[in-house]
């Protein structure tokens, strides 16, 4: 018998997305505590790895880590989000 696919956790919409659209309410660059709320409220649901990459494929970019997710909008904030400051936090 084959081993199952993992699952995964996909968010939806990406979190990059819903971090980006609440630091583009703020006006302003979002702290650690809230994109780590958001992260945390944010809707998600498991589905098979393979479903996960074609959805990421079909999207044409990656999501952000949960698990680093204050880091990793670090790293990608100035791309998505130009003219904004960086975080103090």
């Amino acid at each position: 018998m084959a081993a199952e696919e993992p699952l995964v956790t996909v968010f939806i919409p990406p979190l990059v997305d819903v971090i980006r659209w609440a630091e583009d309410a703020k006006g302003e660059p979002l702290t650690e505590a809230e994109v780590t709320a958001i992260r945390d409220e944010a809707i998600c649901l498991t589905m098979r790895q393979s479903h996960a990459q074609a959805l990421e494929s079909k999207r044409g970019y990656p999501d952000l880590d949960p698990e680093n997710a204050w880091q990793e909008w670090q790293a990608i904030r100035s791309e998505l989000m130009p003219g904004h400051e960086e975080a103090d936090e």
